[in-house]
């Protein structure tokens, strides 16, 4: 059943969709990583992390609204349940229990640097089929490349390089 009428072709809207759908994973899951790692964070740099990580997980859901609201607004169901997260999440995750602080800077400069891979990839999908999308997707990875590089500055200088 179509609530909302897409504007879009059924090409389009198959791409620009699945786009949508797979940014609102990378995001929800990043959001709770964030969070996982700043209820376990422990060592030196505790409190400019714990507060680091806020900053991160604040985005991650603003951003997550909006782009199922884009979906929404172009008749795009979208999906956020818990069992749909867990099930198809992709990017590298927490371990349980207590995180030292270098393990949680390293972890989100990776799970980031994923995360941004996959944008650019629908970046580069999402061209044709709908600028609109496309230029939502690209605003996202400008702040999450900004998130990146601040976690990275972290651990600098790093021991094995």
């Amino acid at each position: 059943m179509t609530v909302v009428k897409s504007t879009l072709p059924e090409e389009a809207l198959g791409v620009t969709g699945q786009a949508l759908q797979d940014t609102l994973v990378d995001l929800l899951g990043l959001s709770l990583i964030g969070k996982q790692a700043h209820w376990n964070i422990v060592g030196p740099r505790f409190r400019s992390i714990h507060l680091q990580l806020d900053e991160v997980v604040t985005a991650a859901r603003d951003y997550a609204d909006t782009v199922a609201e884009r979906a929404a607004a172009l008749g795009v169901a979208p999906d956020g349940r818990p069992e749909t997260i867990a099930a198809t999440f992709a990017l590298p995750g927490t371990k349980d229990g207590w995180l030292r602080d270098t393990e949680v800077v390293q972890l989100l400069v990776e799970s980031l640097e994923a995360a941004i891979g996959r944008l650019r990839q629908r970046i580069e999908a999402t061209e044709k089929a709908d600028p609109v999308t496309q230029d939502l997707l690209i605003g996202i990875t400008a702040d999450l490349e900004k998130q990146r590089w601040m976690f990275e500055a972290e651990n600098w200088p790093r021991d094995d390089k």
